[in-house]
Formats: C-alpha cells, sequence, structure tokens
C-alpha cells in the first residue's frame, strides 16, 4: 500500500533572496504562490541582488503584516521595521535583469530603497513585478507556456520531509529547511521519491514536476547570521550522492495551474510516473 502523502508547509518569500514565512494557506494564480517573490532588489545596473553575492541578505527578515509585510534586520534595531505593500503603483517603471531574462518592473518607494540601503550597506532599489510582465519558464521545459515571478525559473520548489531527514543523518550538524526555501513541503514517502514524480495534485490543485533542482551556494548560509559555511555543508554532502552531470539536485522544479487554492493538511496524490 503507498504511504500517504500531505502537504505540511506552505512559504512566502514577497522579496526574492529575503527571509520568508509560512502560511496556513495560499492562493496559486500563473506565477506562483500569490505574493510569493513578486518584489526584487537590483543594484545601480538594475541587475537582480540574491544572497549568493551578498549574504548580508539573509539578516533581513520578512514578517507578514496588513496588505503587506515588514522587514526588519536581525542585527540593527536602530533600524525601525519598514513595511511594503504586497503590490506596487505603476507611478516609476525601470527595466531590470535577473539571470538571462529582462523585463520591466514597477519601482518601490524612495524612503524603501534609503532603508534597504542603510540595512545592506550599499546602493539598491526595490521593485515590484506587475501581472502584466510576461517572464516565461525555460522555453525547452515549458510546453504549456507557464510563468514565473522573479523566481530563479519555476513558479514552485516542492521539497520532501524525508529528504531534509536523510540528508542530515549524514551530516555533522543538521541543517534547518529554510537553507533551501521551498514553497511546498509534504510528509511522508521515502526520501526523493519525488525525484521520480511526473504528474501529482494537491487537494484538487495539479503540478507538473518539470525537473530536480540544482542547488547553489546560497544552502551554505546560515540564515540566522549569514556566515557562509567553511567546509561547504550541505553542498559537498550532496554532491556525494545527489550530484547529476554539474548539478547538485535537492527538490523539485514544479510548475502549476495558475489557479486555486492550497492549505496545509491536504492530500498529495501522485498522478503519474516519468
Amino acid at each position: 500500500m503507498a504511504a500517504s502523502l500531505t502537504l505540511t508547509g506552505l512559504f512566502l518569500y514577497p522579496v526574492k533572496s529575503l527571509g520568508g514565512y509560512a502560511v496556513a494557506e495560499a492562493e496559486v494564480t500563473p506565477r506562483g504562490l500569490r505574493h510569493d517573490r513578486r518584489w526584487l532588489l537590483v543594484d545601480e545596473r538594475n541587475r537582480f541582488m540574491t544572497q549568493r553575492q551578498i549574504p548580508e541578505m539573509a539578516l533581513l527578515v520578512v514578517a507578514p503584516a496588513h496588505n503587506g509585510f515588514l522587514i526588519t534586520h536581525r542585527q540593527r534595531p536602530d533600524l525601525l521595521p519598514l513595511f511594503v505593500p504586497f503590490e506596487a503603483t505603476p507611478e516609476r517603471t525601470l527595466f531590470v535583469t535577473i539571470w538571462d531574462d529582462i523585463a520591466w518592473a514597477w519601482r518601490g518607494t524612495p524612503e524603501a530603497d534609503e532603508w534597504l540601503a542603510e540595512a545592506l550597506g550599499r546602493s539598491c532599489r526595490l521593485v515590484y513585478m506587475s501581472d502584466m510582465v510576461r517572464r516565461d519558464v525555460e522555453p525547452e521545459l515549458n510546453p504549456e507556456g507557464q510563468l514565473v515571478s522573479f523566481a530563479d525559473g519555476y513558479p514552485f520548489l516542492l521539497i520532501g520531509e524525508a529528504a531534509l531527514t536523510d540528508l542530515n543523518a549524514r551530516l555533522a550538524a543538521p541543517v534547518p529547511l529554510n537553507r533551501f526555501r521551498p514553497n511546498l513541503v509534504f510528509g511522508g514517502g521515502a526520501a526523493y521519491a519525488d525525484d521520480n514524480w511526473e504528474s501529482f495534485r494537491i487537494g484538487e490543485v495539479p503540478f507538473r514536476a518539470v525537473r530536480g533542482c540544482g542547488r547553489c551556494v546560497l544552502t551554505t548560509i546560515d540564515q540566522q547570521s549569514a556566515t557562509k559555511n567553511a567546509n561547504a555543508e550541505p553542498l559537498r554532502t550532496l554532491a556525494t550522492y545527489r550530484q547529476v552531470e554539474d548539478s547538485i539536485m535537492f527538490g523539485q522544479n514544479v510548475t502549476g495551474p495558475g489557479t486555486g487554492r492550497l492549505r496545509t493538511g491536504d492530500a498529495l496524490t501522485v498522478l503519474s510516473y516519468k
């Protein structure tokens, strides 16, 4: 008899590469969970900023607020919380670069830019992706024409609790789930069983597992202190058993239907296998 699978965690990251938070339920939109990675920090050249180059971004904590979210700094109590609405206004626009994509975005407020520049010690701008922007998932793996927010490449990232348990059993010092920044977390089943999934359903909402997620240096950054692990863990250990060609895989990149609602506790049903 197949093991029972359940959605055990839902996470939003309103600003790419800043902290995230758990929610009990979330709306599915054409770009992922509603409010997920719709905001982005860019530098003076309007190029995207992440913890890969700026680990200190981990120190910016995001918490939900009415019609928006609050950003605070773990180590700077002198900085009052910054409120950011879930959506920007189309008063000022600019073109931004994320990976190989160029997209236009709405500017946040000058006050937000100043707060974030002070918090990070460098010039930056906060920008928002409008519903009018079209940023596509990788074309060769996207026959349905799916969209993505400012996430790296896919609207959802799925991780199984058993995979993290298995990884931590191999590490001298276990790592928390926040190193991997998933949107969808499920319980039940064997570790890495999702490697073989093709399509699945959470509650009544269908999804497609497109490809494994290749992991980067961000997984080595402690999200509490913004320090990188001196031994490149957990990447070093993952590389001993999860390397596929030039990528170290952990979790699944997923596309969805663009509509629906998810709640923790929803049953997860695998519909087809690769």
